[in-house]
């Protein structure tokens, strides 16, 4: 005799063990937001609308699928039966094989429960699922004919039975259900589909894969007339039919689907190269990201571009950012953003706010080039702020700016994470097409919105990816591969081929979860020790060349390139870096305090080859003419010992703006503030120096602005985290514990109880009951109300009573805690089976 299954949903959950309930809840953590009190109300949860959807939309397409083809079955429905939806009459040994996968993955996820006799989809799963006017199924079946005669007149039922060949019926219920027969049957349904007109016949094929409902006029034509009498096509409205389930179902040959895919589509190669020749690109790049973020920040390290009303950067700002980078503005706002999810820039909070670098910035410029690597790319991998959606558009219409509100999605670090564990499972140096991997991506998270975000940000992905330095040519490098934690590849991939070529891909998938903190610390410096052998070692040299340009062959020391970027303009980069000498520059150099003999001497210092005679006369020629001119505050004045030079420069018509006058022979003074007047005086091609109140020459240097300490910008959460071991197995102990209390039979009492299902006593009873049990030993079921005013039930056997509380073994909890009585709300003698 076989055991009858579960009833409930509850009652399955009860048969489940503890690594079972974990699975759940590990793939479902919004069930226990807060830790529900029993299996009863875990399993009222797991039915709710809220919580149905997110789980149906993290299934892949098959097990999807699989559900949406219980959602067009009976309920229940066997095992047998469901296979006959998914693979036809003809059958599919892929997808018969596939099967039990799928629906286990839907009886894990508390979707599906029942035995293979009386398979049942949760009551919210197939609401949704369900074929509908208002939401047609995925599947392109219609209504059963049941649910689209609902309506129809007794007489007209009649007629259609009759007119299908089939006895007329005392009542509808009945005529129903013959019809319903006659559709289901093989044999029966082909004899009535022979006798169809061949234009009737291609009306069918037109609706039968879906969509199933169609217009009909007021007076039909006979091809159509023949289907309505026969109820081939029932009314569901005025001018519109519905091509029945059951007639849907043998039309298809029993599939549910028109095209089930049991197996995720395999990716697809592009290319393949040598690793090594992938972890040297991607070893360039990540040296490129890190001279791009160092770029940015140090053109906004005297205070970068101001804070939109609205919060962001504007669009002129961003093109003058993405100029100054030498990049396109997509790429500039993907640079900006890693460099504010790192950390390393944000907004300095004054009246007139500015974005600026942090203090952290200089700590990281501190670091060594490949941890200052890792932490760009931790950043990247958890932020939920997305550059790609830069330049679009929200909700509400609005531009949405770089470093503005509305960029955060939250699918966004699942996305990254999940597209380089596939380039993870890949041979190494092979790297895949991207339609491959959005194809891949589209069946383990099918979408059904028409805006496919998910898509879009594994082109995103792909993209920052290799600007990066994660992969190198489309393929994922070896510190990539060990920033992720994924393990070390088994198979090489073949000699470099062209990038046309497409080559099979034969790997086993790799699943690597996402990492703790701790995990992914462990990670980074595993990370960072593969890449700091592939990055250029700085350099301590220069070479001078007579046409007062400098090359740096490579990247230069940290004190060099910044005295460097002082004394000389760049004139381009690359592998190699030239440095311009110009007038300005050299004054520059002057005005931040340095002398001509400090310049002469650094110069050669740090230069491969003899410093050229021009750039010697240069810095000699401006450091003669430095200082020579002297600016104050008078508003302004100009002081000089030559008299004649300051005869010059009242001659000059460029002066003119600036509305000098003589005071002395020596000195001329206008209203124009200092400032201004040493940059119309250096328009004029002369070199005044700035001084002191006290004739001094004030050294200017610039200030580096820097906001006060500043934190990242929080990640999204994408729903509720992920429960860890430890919360598991306590969420678990209480939902068990409160169930076995919900549970447990009790005897029965001489009133009923009140106030809902906790047991009512007065505290008299309820202190001559719990001396009782000391006693005798029994257990109680009480109810108890805690400090917060949360009441719950719990099965206890009391220990000791005395001062007002009672000492008891809480079954419930499984040790042993202290109770004060006044807070227990009645108690109940369990029945002697507990």
């Amino acid at each position: 005799m076989s055991t009858p299954g579960p009833r409930s949903l509850a009652e399955a959950l009860r048969l489940r063990d503890d690594a079972s309930l974990s699975e759940l809840l590990r793939a479902r953590p919004d069930l226990i937001t807060p830790v529900p009190t029993d299996l009863t109300q875990l399993a009222t949860r797991a039915g709710t609308r809220a919580s149905v959807v997110r789980a149906l939309e993290r299934l892949d397409r098959f097990a999807q699928q699989t559900a949406q083809a219980l959602a067009v079955a009976g309920d229940p429905v066997s095992y047998g039966e469901l296979l006959g939806l998914m693979t036809g009459d003809q059958g599919d040994p892929a997808v018969a094989a596939a099967l039990p996968r799928a629906l286990g993955t839907l009886r894990a996820q508390a979707l599906v429960w029942g035995d293979d006799e009386r398979l049942r989809l949760v009551r919210t799963a197939r609401e949704l699922l369900a074929p509908s006017a208002q939401h047609p199924s995925p599947t392109g079946l219609g209504p059963t004919v049941q649910e689209a005669t609902a309506g129809m007149s007794p007489g007209r039922v009649q007629e259609i039975v009759t007119k299908a060949g089939l006895a007329s019926t005392h009542d509808s219920v009945s005529a129903v259900a013959a019809l319903t027969g006659l559709f289901s049957d093989r044999a029966r349904m082909a004899a009535l589909l022979a006798e169809a007109p061949a234009e009737s016949r291609e009306v069918l094929d037109r609706l039968v894969w879906g969509p199933p409902y169609g217009q009909v006029t007021a007076d039909p034509a006979p091809r159509l007339r023949w289907l309505l009498d026969r109820g081939l096509l029932l009314p569901t409205a005025p001018g519109t039919v519905v091509l029945p389930r059951e007639v849907a179902l043998h039309l298809r040959s029993g599939r549910a689907h028109r095209t089930t895919e049991p197996m995720p589509p395999a990716l697809e190669a592009t290319a393949a190269h040598r690793p090594q020749v992938v972890d040297a690109t991607a070893a360039g790049q990540a040296y490129t990201a890190l001279a791009t973020v160092e770029e940015l920040l140090k053109d906004w390290d005297e205070g970068g571009p101001a804070v939109l009303r609205a919060g962001g950067l504007s669009v002129r700002d961003l093109k003058r950012t993405a100029v100054a980078l030498d990049v396109a503005e997509p790429v500039a706002a993907f640079w900006v953003e890693l460099a504010y999810a790192a950390g390393l820039l944000a907004s300095d909070g004054e009246a007139d706010e500015r974005f600026a670098a942090t203090p952290a910035h200089d700590e990281w410029l501190q670091q060594p080039a490949d941890l200052r690597w890792t932490r760009l790319a931790e950043a990247w991998l958890t932020a939920t702020r997305t550059a790609g959606l830069v330049g679009g558009r929200d909700a509400k219409d609005r531009t949405l700016s770089a470093l503005g509100p509305g960029l955060d999605r939250s699918a966004a670090p699942e996305v990254r994470h999940r597209v380089l564990t596939l380039l993870a499972g890949l041979p190494e140096g092979t790297a895949p097409s991207a339609e491959s991997m959005l194809a891949r991506l589209a069946w383990e998270r099918p979408q059904r919105r028409e805006d496919d975000l998910r898509a879009r940000l594994a082109r995103w992905t792909l993209s920052e990816a290799e600007l990066l330095g994660i992969t190198g040519r489309g393929a994922l490098s070896a510190h990539g591969r060990a920033l992720l934690g994924a393990p070390a590849p088994t198979a090489r991939a073949a000699e470099s081929s062209g990038p046309g070529d497409k080559l099979p891909v034969h790997h086993t998938p790799v699943v690597v979860e996402p990492l703790s903190p701790a995990e992914q610390a462990v990670a980074s410096a595993a990370a960072a020790r593969l890449l700091a052998p592939l990055l250029p070692e700085p350099l301590d040299h220069v070479l001078l060349q007579a046409d007062l340009t400098a090359v740096a062959p490579g990247p230069l020391q940290r004190p060099l390139a910044d005295v460097l970027g002082v004394l000389a303009d760049v004139e381009s980069k690359g592998g190699a870096t030239v440095y311009r000498f110009t007038p300005g520059s050299v004054r520059r150099a002057l005005d931040a305090g340095q002398t001509a003999a400090d310049l002469h001497a650094f110069l050669t210092a740090h230069s491969r080859t003899p410093v050229p005679q021009p750039l010697a006369y240069l810095i000699d020629d401006v450091a003669r003419k430095h200082g020579h001119l002297r600016v104050g505050a008078a508003s302004a004045y100009v002081r000089c010992d030559d008299d004649a030079l300051l005869n010059e420069i009242m001659a000059d018509k460029r002066a003119a703006a600036l509305r000098l006058r003589r005071l002395a022979p020596t000195v001329l003074a206008t209203q124009a503030d200092p400032a201004a007047l040493l940059d119309g005086l250096r328009a004029m091609g002369f070199a005044p120096a700035a001084e002191s109140a006290e004739g001094d020459v004030l050294i200017t240097r610039a200030d580096a602005h820097r906001t006060p300490p500043r934190t990242p910008p929080e990640p999204v959460p994408d729903g509720p985290p992920a429960p860890d071991p430890t919360l598991l197995a306590a969420a678990i102990r209480a939902i068990r514990a409160g169930d076995l209390a919900a549970t447990a039979p009790r005897k029965p009492t001489a009133a009923p109880l009140a106030g809902g299902d906790l047991p009512r006593t007065g505290s008299a009873e309820t202190l001559a009951t719990m001396q009782a049990a000391v006693l005798t030993g029994e257990a109680l079921w009480i109810g108890y109300v805690n400090a917060e005013g949360s009441a719950s039930q719990r099965v206890i056997a009391p220990i000791r009573v005395e001062g007002g509380f009672v000492t008891a073994y809480d079954h419930t909890a499984d040790e042993v805690r202290t109770y004060p009585l006044h807070r227990v709300t009645g108690v109940a003698e369990l029945a002697d089976e507990a």
